[in-house]
């Protein structure tokens, strides 16, 4: 038996109770009429996947809905930031401490700071009792004064021998010519004896006077060359005690600066901790006073495992979280990246060539840079924790200034 099918809804006409009760009709009883033109498939059962493909669409926006819901704000972090992060915890504040060490021996006569103030470099830290130096200086200065004396007395003395050659010299040209008369003398005195005209006592008188004459001649000139030895000398010994006046001078300079360092002054501006030294202490030379840490000067030691590393350049942005303040958000550079892993400066680096092996990720310490704007702040404080974070999709920028153009 074949029914109609509720064609009629389309046309305007309310459907009928009992054809809404009865059972569809055939395909076959209504011949052609039930598949409609251009298609392979029966109406109905068109219909039918469209319903159950629309039905499931509530069902995964439902469940889309629900991941949103739950973590859809994480998820989506993740997605553009997070996976482009690289961050570690295992990161802590630095800075280039300075240890005050007493260079000379001797009681602490006074203390001029205390703990957790701050200086200025030039500041008096403390000052050791100068008594025994300025004893010692007081010394070296009278033993330069004497050698100074010294050098004097023997250019005058280089004066007189100077003075000797000059009368040595004159009776060498005395003797000279005294010889060159007496010469003479023997000359006339020979003619004359072999002519028969002169005694024989004459011309050996005249003889004398010649070798007497040579004689003094010679006696002169070995004066003369007594005198300007004697020149020589004194003028090494004058050279000598001039070393000397040096070498004293050297020992005053050494007292001056020995008074010096019995006052201890601040060399870089920063905070005095750590203060070990009272009035009245007897301290020795490398003794441990104090430290100076330069707040101003701070940086983050961050240990990235080194499957980060890839990632990391110079002149990254950071953003750094401090563990003591959490809600301070400070933007720190990447200055540069060890040149080893922490492991290897250790004292007892690992020796992995022999015995068994394990395979532990290292870690590498990379410098982070943080402006004078916010170490002035004064939160980064050495040995502090710090969570660092770096958005490696941001390209490096060049440094605009270093650390050592800031000092």
């Amino acid at each position: 038996m074949a029914y109609r099918d509720d064609d009629t809804r389309s046309k305007g006409e309310g459907p009928s109770p009992q054809a809404d009760r009865a059972p569809r009709p055939a395909p076959e009883a209504e011949g052609a009429a039930a598949v409609p033109q251009g298609t392979g498939a029966p109406e109905g059962k068109s219909q039918s996947r469209k319903k159950a493909r629309f039905g499931k669409k509530p069902v995964l926006l439902a469940v889309l809905l629900a991941g949103l819901g739950f973590g859809g704000y994480e998820g989506y972090h993740w997605w553009t930031v997070g996976r482009f992060t690289v961050s570690t915890d295992d990161a802590y504040v630095q800075a280039d401490i300075t240890i005050l060490s007493a260079k000379v021996s001797g009681y602490v006569s006074s203390v001029a700071v205390s703990n957790n103030q701050s200086v200025k470099a030039g500041d008096l830290i403390a000052k050791i009792d100068d008594g025994d130096y300025r004893l010692a200086l007081q010394a070296a200065k009278d033993k330069l004064a004497t050698q100074q004396s010294a050098v004097a007395r023997i250019g005058q003395q280089i004066e007189a021998a100077r003075a000797s050659v000059a009368q040595a010299e004159a009776q060498v040209a005395a003797a000279k010519a005294e010889a060159e008369r007496a010469a003479g003398d023997f000359a006339r005195q020979q003619q004359l004896a072999q002519s028969n005209y002169a005694s024989k006592a004459t011309f050996e008188n005249a003889k004398a006077e010649r070798d007497r004459a040579d004689a003094n001649v010679k006696s002169a000139q070995a004066a003369l060359a007594l005198a300007q030895a004697n020149v020589d000398v004194l003028a090494a010994q004058r050279a000598e005690a001039q070393r000397a006046v040096a070498e004293q001078q050297t020992a005053v300079e050494k007292a001056e600066r020995d008074i010096s360092f019995t006052e201890i002054r601040a060399p870089v501006d920063g905070v005095i901790g750590n203060k070990a030294v009272e009035v009245g202490t007897f301290v020795q030379p490398g003794a441990r006073l104090a430290a100076i840490v330069p707040l101003d000067s701070v940086h983050v030691d961050a240990n990235f495992k080194e499957t980060q590393l890839a990632a990391l350049r110079p002149g990254q942005k950071v953003h750094l979280t401090v563990d003591a303040y959490p809600e301070a958000d400070i933007v720190g550079t990447v200055e540069s990246v060890a040149p080893a892993s922490g492991a290897v400066f250790s004292l007892l680096p690992p020796e992995n060539a022999t015995g068994n092996f394990t395979k532990i990720v290292q870690r590498v310490p990379v410098r982070i840079e943080v402006s004078e704007e916010a170490a002035r702040t004064g939160m980064l404080r050495p040995g502090l924790s710090v969570v660092v974070s770096v958005n490696t999709r941001e390209q490096a920028e060049p440094r605009q200034t270093t650390q050592a153009a800031r000092r």
